[in-house]
């Protein structure tokens, strides 16, 4: 095999705590993520020698060893002793810096198709190790794309969740640094509040009660810093959202629906500049 395709896709997470301060200087979480039906798309082909990323994006991403995909890429081939190199191109549809672990997921897709393409035969266990070496959201995307994460990321447990619900992701033009966020972490407050311990949930109703009281902890600071999330917040309110929070270190905020608003309120929704998207609950692997 000389080529394969991949479509990476998003995360939310349905909520969000950050624990203590790891003495590696990485935080304790626990979450519950989901994935989503918004995705990158990635074609890589072998090639002779080195990497050759090409991005189908008005972004400004960069395509060398910043980009996790190389990054990623380099990683493998050193490990693994591979001969000569890829030529990528990624679609790049999941926004970029927004709590929706886009460049994860990319990463996530370049081990699996690189296991693929050299015929590595790496167990999905082996998978989320070397997942682990590249980012802490990154070893997410080699599970049922429903799980329960602690630790820093490494401790994945899949929980069987609901589907049969509906998703608006908005992004507003906001860059909000992830370390930056956890540096403005009172811990003291969060850390107060324990560990979740929630199994799983069988229909949309149950899903919205288990969660309904427990947040996102990087809203407390956020929302005091940038209004506009909270103005997002309200609208989605308005247009029926059973819960309106924000995913990860943010900016995006996503509304879980029992059904989609009306075209009408979507177009009150769509104003602006803030990118709208609607998406549905996965399952994985997404990845063909």
């Amino acid at each position: 095999m000389d080529w394969c395709e991949i479509k990476a896709p998003a995360k939310i997470n349905l909520f969000l705590r950050v624990l203590e301060k790891r003495s590696d200087n990485y935080h304790n979480i626990c979450s519950w993520f989901q994935a989503v039906s918004l995705f990158d798309f990635l074609h890589f082909t072998k090639s002779s020698a080195g990497f050759d990323l090409m991005i189908d994006s008005h972004t400004e991403l960069p395509s060398d060893e910043n980009n996790l995909i190389i990054k990623t890429a380099g990683l493998l081939f050193i490990k693994f002793n591979l001969p000569g190199g890829l030529t990528i191109r990624l679609k790049k549809n999941i926004p970029i810096a927004a709590g929706l672990a886009g460049g994860s997921s990319d990463a996530a897709a370049t081990i699996y198709a690189i296991n693929k393409l050299y015929d590595l035969d790496l167990s999905l266990p082996q998978m989320r190790k070397l997942a682990l070496e590249i980012g802490s959201d990154v070893p997410f995307f080699f599970s049922s794309g429903q799980a329960e994460i602690t630790g820093r990321g490494e401790i994945i447990k899949d929980i069987p969740l609901p589907t049969d619900y509906f998703i608006l992701l908005i992004t507003p033009p906001l860059h909000i640094s992830t370390a930056e966020s956890y540096r403005r972490l009172n811990l003291g407050l969060t850390t107060g509040k324990g560990v979740v311990n929630l199994s799983h949930c069988v229909n949309f109703d149950e899903l919205i009660g288990r969660i309904c009281d427990i947040g996102n902890d990087f809203e407390t600071i956020h929302l005091a810093s940038y209004p506009i999330l909270g103005r997002i917040k309200d609208v989605l309110n308005k247009a029926g959202a059973r819960i309106a929070r924000m995913s990860g270190s943010g900016p995006t905020v996503f509304g879980l629906f029992d059904k989609m608003p009306e075209r009408e309120d979507l177009f009150q929704i769509t104003r602006g500049d803030w990118q709208v998207v609607e998406v549905r609950p996965i399952t994985l692997p997404a990845w063909d």
